[in-house]
């Protein structure tokens, strides 16, 4: 099969129109080496000239395809867009699980105010009543969760603003940058949650109620044979819908948007400046976006919190039940109830995921997509 690799590109079986992107190649090795590489290209119009690039680009390194940079220009193709969704959901994973004992707390004082009235108040009596490995009850679903929904999340968003590049051209791009972050978060974000919805779900009845099932798993079944898969996993899709994909196209246009003001103040741009200041420029800009991206979500995630505890709401139909809870809570309530907790969570939460992403990419090969300012503007 190796020979028919390499017979398969020097006699350029393949050809495409001038331009195109495809996405990368099968492995062909290096004579006599055994080194192999998947080198993202774009073909030319000569057959010849395809042939040639692959020959070319053979990679000299040891390492798996899918840790090889693309050669030559950047070029964002479907290995880019794997790559993205991977970083995506290993950020978001790590991440989230981290931040569990933070969420449970915080997700303690939306249940139930008048016994956790503060972050550091909750932390210690959940410890000492239940002992502190209660702190971790969700560590499962949330990790797990949040890996699905940070690869279609962070995935999505870059395939969409890559699109949106491609249809408008560099320089309507860049005039509609922040409405292409807006558009491009909102789409993702609505892919991602029907994947994140059972999964959070889930986090809430166990941490609302440690003693409802043993796990992820047998919760998860629980909770269908008790009411039904779409009763039980997407009670709060709507609350999801209206917590995240705000809560999503804050935190990349307002990310986007500092990013770019800080790289400004430095008198420079992402291309060129070094990994580690591009990541310390992605810790900053994503606090920024992280406590704005939490105060603009709140109220949904204060109703997505109850509305996924037993019996919240009544009996009724998922619309009845939220619009109860919202009146036994008061607008200001759902506004502020642990917003204090949420904008530390989701503000370390958020500069930690645009870091991990820069770094995850970084590692794989692959560099990301920044929206350039044509000459002249």
């Amino acid at each position: 099969w190796r020979l028919f690799l390499f017979e398969s590109a020097r006699s350029s079986l393949y050809s495409a129109p001038s331009g195109v992107p495809v996405p990368p190649v099968a492995a062909s090795f290096a004579a006599g080496s055994g080194a192999f590489a998947a080198p993202s290209l774009v073909v030319s119009a000569s057959r010849k000239t395809f042939a040639a690039s692959v020959v070319e680009n053979v990679s000299r390194s040891r390492v798996s395809p899918f840790f090889a940079p693309s050669a030559g220009e950047k070029v964002y193709d479907a290995m880019y867009y794997l790559k993205a969704a991977l970083a995506g959901g290993i950020c978001c994973s790590i991440t989230h699980g981290g931040l569990t004992p933070v969420d449970v707390v915080k997700t303690r004082m939306q249940l139930d105010p008048a016994k956790y009235p503060s972050m550091i108040g909750g932390f210690g009596k959940i410890a000492g009543e239940e002992g502190a490995a209660a702190l971790l009850t969700g560590l499962g679903p949330t990790a797990f969760g949040y890996f699905v929904q940070g690869w279609f999340k962070f995935g999505g968003v870059e395939f969409f603003k890559i699109q949106f590049v491609n249809a408008l051209g560099e320089e309507k791009a860049w005039d509609n940058r922040n409405n292409i972050y807006l558009a491009s978060a909102a789409g993702a974000e609505v892919i991602a949650d029907v994947f994140l919805c059972p999964l959070e779900a889930t986090r809430i009845r166990l941490v609302s109620n440690p003693s409802y099932a043993n796990g992820m798993m047998a919760a998860m079944g629980k909770m269908a044979a008790e009411e039904g898969v779409v009763g039980a996993f997407y009670s709060g899709f709507f609350p999801i819908l209206c917590k995240q994909v705000p809560y999503t196209m804050a935190k990349f246009a307002v990310q986007g948007a500092a990013a770019e003001q800080i790289y400004k103040s430095m008198g420079t741009e992402p291309t060129k400046c070094s990994g580690s200041t591009n990541i310390t420029v992605s810790l900053g800009s994503g606090v920024i976006a992280g406590v704005a991206a939490a105060i603009i979500s709140h109220p949904a995630d204060t109703l997505l919190s109850k509305i996924n505890k037993a019996g919240a709401g009544g009996d009724g139909g998922m619309l009845s039940r939220l619009s109860n809870i919202a009146a036994e809570t008061g607008f200001v309530k759902l506004c502020t109830q642990g917003l204090g907790a949420r904008c530390v969570m989701i503000g370390t939460l958020t500069a930690g995921q645009f870091a991990i992403f820069d770094s995850v990419l970084g590692a794989v090969g692959a560099s990301k997509y920044h929206f350039h300012k044509p000459e002249g503007k």
